[in-house]
């Protein structure tokens, strides 16, 4: 008996349209998971092949190269170079150095002196020069002036120091002395100049520093202005006079 063989592909799709895609796609299904298992399988072998191959290789490499090694003979003995010897000293003359020199006689007197003994050259000032009757003994007083050691100036006080007659006596003051300078005017230069200064427990203004400028002739003029400052209220901590460090800005505008 004759064994026929059944594809359940055409005994789904009878009396269908195979055109239609599902009908390739279940006539390829086995042939496209054998391709995919192939590739899947080399790509195992390759990877886990390649890797040895590499290795094995690299390791060849390695065994192939010849390394030297030298030894050095420990044994030896060291060599040292002897140093040259002196040089032979010079000659002496003898007849010279047993020269006997005869001495010379003279007319001429010296003064005995007494011989001194250890307790004279003991008792006797080093590096003093004898005074005579006719010399006064003057001690000078070479002392140098000490110089008073000012404290630190306080940025903040009891009693801040103040210009005479308030802020508004100080802007005006600073209006009426103030000069814009001519290099500015032409330049066309304006903005704030901020000048540091100290007011002293006199209340004098000491330390006037440059602290931001313009340029033009402006920061000399301001702290020109500040120097001139008359003297200020003095500044006050714990009722004792102090030293305070204040600073001053100063606007310079030009008017059209």
């Amino acid at each position: 008996m004759e064994k026929i063989k059944i594809d359940i592909d055409e005994v789904v799709f009878e009396k269908r349209n195979k055109v239609y895609g599902a009908y390739f796609l279940r006539k390829a299904y086995n042939k496209y998971i054998s391709r995919a298992l192939s590739i899947s399988v080399l790509a195992l072998l390759l990877a886990t092949i390649i890797p040895f191959l590499i290795y094995k290789q690299a390791r060849s490499v390695n065994l192939d190269k010849n390394v030297g090694v030298d030894f050095l003979n420990m044994d030896l003995p060291k060599t040292t170079e002897t140093p040259p010897p002196p040089p032979p000293p010079p000659p002496i003359d003898i007849e010279k150095k047993v020269k006997f020199n005869r001495p010379v006689v003279t007319t001429d007197t010296t003064e005995e002196t007494a011989m001194l003994i250890q307790d004279d050259l003991n008792q006797q000032p080093i590096n003093t020069p004898p005074v005579t009757d006719e010399q006064e003994i003057k001690v000078e007083d070479n002392l140098s002036p000490v110089i008073e050691q000012l404290p630190p100036p306080l940025l903040i006080v009891e009693v801040m120091p103040m210009f005479v007659g308030g802020d508004e006596a100080r802007e005006k003051w600073l209006h009426d002395n103030l000069i814009y300078p001519q290099i500015a005017k032409e330049a066309n230069i304006s903005g704030k100049v901020i000048v540091g200064f100290i007011v002293e427990k006199d209340g004098s203004i000491t330390n006037v520093q440059l602290l931001k400028g313009i340029g033009g002739g402006c920061d000399e003029e301001a702290v020109r202005v500040i120097k001139a400052m008359p003297k200020w209220t003095i500044g006050k901590q714990n009722g004792v006079p102090a030293r305070v460090q204040l600073n001053q800005p100063i606007q310079f505008t030009l008017l059209n």
